[in-house]
């Protein structure tokens, strides 16, 4: 009888050493205002949140979160498909923001205006002052265009498009391709 209850917590036990195996496959959360993640390799974009909203986050959530919730230092706006965060020391532009399309965010984006409340690897990016500055701290990009306007560099597998003109650095999250 004892060894008939034994296979059932023996299977029990394999499967979660499994799951908790491929489970640390998976990126860690990186929150763009609070995580000092350096690794490239430890960043996804659907782990990336913007003040808690990720992508795929419902519409309602975004506006909960964003517009509706303060953030301190921080003005929302809302203008068509996206919620735009403008820094309340120097109005001058959106420094992040997301798009809604199909009421889910499908897009989180965050600019040099940005750098001081940015975390980890992406501040650096924010602050660098050439694409080779950004390849040191991203790797070579999968595809991209560099002229004399500037440079778009694309990280597909990992979801995000660095976009450099000048002393202006973007960066966009959408889903990994």
């Amino acid at each position: 009888m004892r060894k008939k209850c034994e296979l059932p917590v023996l299977t029990i036990v394999l499967m979660a050493i499994l799951i908790g195996g491929t489970s640390s496959l998976h990126a860690e959360p990186y929150e763009l205002s609070r995580n000092d993640v350096m690794e490239l390799k430890e960043i996804s974009s659907p782990t990336v949140s913007l003040f808690g909203v990720k992508l795929g986050d419902s519409e309602s959530k975004a506006l909960e979160v964003l517009v509706n919730e303060k953030i301190a230092g921080i003005k929302a706006e809302q203008e068509a498909a996206f919620i735009f965060l403008i820094d309340q020391r120097k109005p001058t532009g959106p420094m992040a923001g997301v798009r809604v399309q199909d009421g889910k965010v499908d897009l989180i984006f965050i600019n040099n205006r940005f750098t001081h409340k940015a975390r980890g690897v992406f501040r650096n990016v924010l602050n660098s002052e050439s694409p080779e500055d950004i390849r040191k701290l991203l790797g070579k990009e999968e595809y991209g265009d560099e002229n004399v306007m500037g440079a778009v560099m694309a990280y597909d597998k990992q979801g995000f498009q660095v976009n450099y003109l000048g002393k202006d650095v973007n960066i966009e999250f959408s889903s990994p391709r």
